[in-house]
């Protein structure tokens, strides 16, 4: 391994970071982990942190799970690669798909489809649903409807589902098609509706106009978070994904989950749409499904898709999608001992406990700072702070003072996430009541300082 000073010299050096601009890796430099145990990670220069953004939404178990170490380091012995194209299969992926179909049973789901990650599943569940209406005869659904805010990664067709557009504007043209809804986020909406009942009710009409604008007939699926994330952390009035559910039934519209972020536990409940008593025609996973060890994702499909699929003798219903690592069998087994222990550990009780409690103290730390325009979250271990320098126009706060924020949280031990104006928090779901307590000290003093 090189030493630190190499390390420091070449960072940003050779290679272009995600989601920001090359220049500005090379003008300020990130940070450069080189260790993690537990829920902490440590840089290069020795310091010790709480990692409050988990990772990247992924590492619920933490940094140390030795059952999935294990089970990829075996793996690797036994059997490192093998394709699940046609003709071939492997035992890993055949015990995990039998695995998640047990884990999703309540959500309605029975099938799998491999992926490399969230962003090539969310493609994988946009193509296969307007195969779907092609296997059913009604080709002309092509169509989809999204919400604004949400994020659904970078492929093309995710970045044109997107309602952001730092993901989308320098990349149009993108996949025609694709219409966006106002989100049911109460601090910034249209309507200057605060209440969240309300504002989910206009968000619903919203989606029942745009489909009888765009015409029923037209439209393949609608595609949301249960809670958006990457966004914002929005969480909605528990009537709203109920309410999409019933309006896309009514409508011949599959409902896609795009739960990425939100399945295995991060809301309190296991999978997002159970969380709101919803079962969706796909549901888009990843992340958490390997604890961040190996890039893995699934794809779980409903039983009334399954079998629209399975029972087709047309021939349309072939799955001409995959990807070289679609059920990769150190991912499968990093995913079966993931699943295993995610569940022996109940991480879903102890999100929602520990949820509550960072909640309650991100309320405590608007009421003392006048730069905390609203929190958001109270559905697990999801939350943000969005900053303003003045509460009365919502006007966001500068790149520089929320660099303040994130810089002197970094000093007292804390990682934290900044996004725009908001501060993300998403740790891992086996924090304990202490780690709460000191990630709200962190920002506390973040905040103080700004």
């Amino acid at each position: 391994m090189k030493d630190d000073n190499f390390l420091k010299e070449n960072n940003a050096r050779h290679m272009w970071h995600p989601m920001t601009h090359p220049a500005d890796s090379l003008t300020n430099p990130p940070k450069i982990i080189t260790g993690g145990s537990g829920v902490r990670i440590v840089d290069v220069d020795g310091n010790e942190t709480i990692d409050a953004v988990g990772g990247l939404w992924n590492v619920n178990l933490g940094y140390s799970c030795a059952p999935v170490k294990e089970a990829i380091a075996g793996q690797l012995e036994q059997l490192p690669y093998y394709s699940t194209f046609r003709g071939t299969s492997n035992d890993a992926v055949i015990e995990l798909s039998f695995m998640l179909r047990e884990f999703f049973a309540p959500d309605g789901l029975s099938r799998a489809f491999f992926t490399s990650g969230g962003s090539d599943g969310i493609e994988i569940a946009l193509r296969l649903a307007r195969q779907y209406h092609k296997v059913r005869g009604e080709a002309g659904r092509t169509k989809y409807l999204s919400l604004k805010k949400g994020y659904h990664g970078t492929h093309t067709g995710g970045a044109s589902v997107n309602g952001n557009p730092n993901f989308r504007t320098q990349y149009e043209p993108l996949l025609p098609g694709c219409f966006h809804i106002p989100a049911p986020y109460t601090y910034r909406n249209p309507f200057n509706e605060t209440d969240p009942e309300k504002l989910a009710q206009l968000c619903l009409a919203a989606l029942e106009d745009e489909i009888n604008f765009q015409g029923a007939s037209t439209i393949a699926a609608f595609i949301m978070e249960p809670v958006l994330g990457a966004g914002g952390v929005i969480p909605p009035h528990a009537s709203f994904m109920p309410g999409v559910r019933d309006i896309c039934d009514r409508n011949g519209i599959l409902l896609i989950a795009d739960e990425v972020i939100t399945a295995y536990g991060r809301t309190g409940s296991w999978s997002g749409s159970r969380h709101w008593g919803v079962q969706p025609d796909f549901s888009v996973t990843a992340k958490a499904i390997t604890n961040g060890y190996f890039p893995f994702g699934a794809v779980m499909i409903a039983d009334h898709v399954a079998e629209t699929f399975e029972n087709d003798e047309t021939g349309k219903a072939n799955v001409a999608s995959g990807y070289t690592y679609s059920g990769h069998p150190v991912g499968a087994a990093a995913a079966i001992a993931c699943l295993k222990e995610t569940q022996r550990l109940k991480v879903n009780d102890n999100a929602a406990a520990r949820g509550a409690e960072m909640m309650a103290g991100l309320e405590a730390l608007k009421a003392k700072h006048d730069i905390v325009g609203d929190v958001r979250g109270g559905e697990g271990l999801m939350n943000a702070l969005e900053l303003v320098s003045d509460r009365a126009t919502k006007k966001p706060l500068d790149a520089a003072r929320t660099k303040t924020v994130f810089d002197t949280a970094h000093a007292n031990g804390v990682m934290v996430r900044v996004s725009g104006p908001n501060l993300i928090l998403s740790p891992p779901l086996v924090v304990t009541q202490q780690d709460v307590a000191d990630i709200l000290s962190a920002l506390d003093k973040g905040l103080a300082a700004a």
